[in-house]
């Protein structure tokens, strides 16, 4: 098992417009081959020393997955290529952090 934490910079003030868009994909991901979860998460403001500054403008996409291949897979798969193009506009900037139980 994986854990991916996929950190998505969204246009200032568009992130309430990229989150419908992602809202609609997260049931196809969740239906392909491999996937345990998938999810987008957003800051919360808390009063806890370590946490920074709450990201107006960013999104983290939660998702596990049972091997590398189906993450492999899971990023060619039609749904994402057409999300892609549709949040194109939309997304500065991606990052991906690929986990595995310590």
């Amino acid at each position: 098992m994986l854990c991916v934490l996929a950190t998505i910079d969204v246009a200032e003030g568009r992130r309430d417009e990229f989150l419908i868009i992602l809202r609609a994909l997260v049931p196809k991901v969740l239906a392909e081959e491999g996937c345990l979860e998938y999810g987008p998460m957003i800051d919360l403001e808390t009063n806890l020393p370590a946490q920074p500054a709450a990201r107006e403008n960013t999104v983290v996409i939660v998702e596990k997955w049972t091997s590398v291949a189906a993450l492999e897979a899971h990023l060619m798969a039609p749904h994402m290529l057409d999300y892609r193009k549709a949040v194109k506009d939309l997304v500065l900037g991606m990052s991906l952090e690929v986990l595995v139980p310590a």
